[in-house]
């Protein structure tokens, strides 16, 4: 494959979430940052990051979807791929790798725009990480615009005064999950990366390593998580084989953990944002964890349901089995019934 290019940047999860998949799959690329350049084909929606990738007729076109690139580039390059080969094992891959994108960064965007030392940070940050000089004039005004722009958006990923609670909690509780299980495993699914630790990575690199709270929170209460989001930036040097994965018969008690968490926190806001999108209406209302839960429809999360669910359809019935056992009593089996 040719080398490929993408623009990004080292504030965006998805970005860092990308360029570690890129580097551990050892796949020559360019990383643009700031605007593209001139004659780069553009997204529907600009999201970060965007690969220029050849459609079906050849045609280069700007694609940003995380997860889906992910399995073109496992089906186009299939050595050091990250899609467990077990069918069974792979849905528990993307269920989590979807938790990661679609409900951790909801912990990431939260922590990052509500209290005001995570905030002052981020404004003044991230714009300078575009890769345009900055005098202090152009800074403070970016910073301004910026953050209200942020912290107005809080509202589409459910970030409020009523759900500030459950996602604070629902962090606490995955970090210690996770905590546990690097005591004695190296990656999620076994001795080597799948998508979902790219999935939680990302967030992580943002929640762990850069904004201050979580930050703070996580170096006290969960180092190893710490030290891992360090590591996973640059798996290129691990040597992989596919006796790496877990069988899906002895899975670590951590991962039912995981699940359980899964099932208890973003299952049914899943479910709920797809019934919202499927009546047309103006909020998702749910309880997730015991609490009211009220945020205006997600389509895309609509669409990662669905991707979920047409992947369990197309297991054979020995595997949907294997898939019903590892899910039962989590809560997650609620998205396939």
């Amino acid at each position: 494959m040719d080398t490929l290019a993408l623009n990004g940047s080292p504030g965006s999860p998805y970005t860092r979430k990308m360029l570690a998949v890129l580097r551990y799959r050892r796949i020559p690329y360019r990383l643009l940052i700031g605007n593209p350049p001139e004659g780069m084909p553009k997204p529907k929606v600009r999201l970060l990051p965007t690969f220029y990738l050849p459609d079906d007729a050849g045609v280069l076109a700007a694609v940003t979807d995380s997860s889906p690139i992910i399995r073109r580039l496992d089906r186009e390059i299939p050595q050091r791929r990250v899609t467990p080969v077990n069918p069974a094992l792979a849905l528990i891959d993307a269920l989590i790798e979807d938790y990661g994108d679609e409900w951790l960064t909801k912990a990431m965007f939260h922590y990052r725009w509500v209290r005001h030392d995570d905030i002052t940070k981020s404004a003044t940050v991230l714009p300078n990480w575009m890769g345009e000089p900055l005098s202090d004039a152009r800074l403070e005004e970016m910073a301004k615009w910026f953050s209200e722009r942020q912290i107005g958006r809080l509202k589409f990923v459910g970030s409020n005064e009523v759900t500030g609670a459950t996602i604070e909690a629902g962090y606490q509780r995955l970090i210690a999950i996770l905590e546990r299980h690097l005591k004695e495993h190296t990656f999620l699914l076994g001795a080597r990366p799948g998508s979902a630790d790219f999935g939680l990575f990302g967030q992580l690199t943002q929640l762990a390593l850069f904004d201050p709270t979580p930050m703070a929170l996580t170096t006290k209460q969960a180092p190893r998580v710490v030290a891992w989001t360090y590591r996973i930036e640059d798996l290129s040097g691990l040597e992989p084989s596919d006796a790496d994965w877990f069988d899906t018969a002895k899975l670590p008690p951590t991962i039912k953990e995981l699940l359980v968490e899964i099932g208890r926190f973003y299952a049914p806001l899943l479910i709920a944002n797809a019934k919202a999108i499927e009546t047309g209406a103006a909020e998702v209302q749910t309880d997730v964890d015991g609490r009211p839960w009220v945020q205006q429809p997600f389509p895309y999360q609509a669409k990662c349901l669905g991707w979920l669910r047409a992947d369990y359809a197309k297991l054979s019935a020995t595997d949907r089995g294997s898939v019903d056992t590892l899910l039962a009593g989590t809560g997650c089996e609620a998205l396939f019934a």
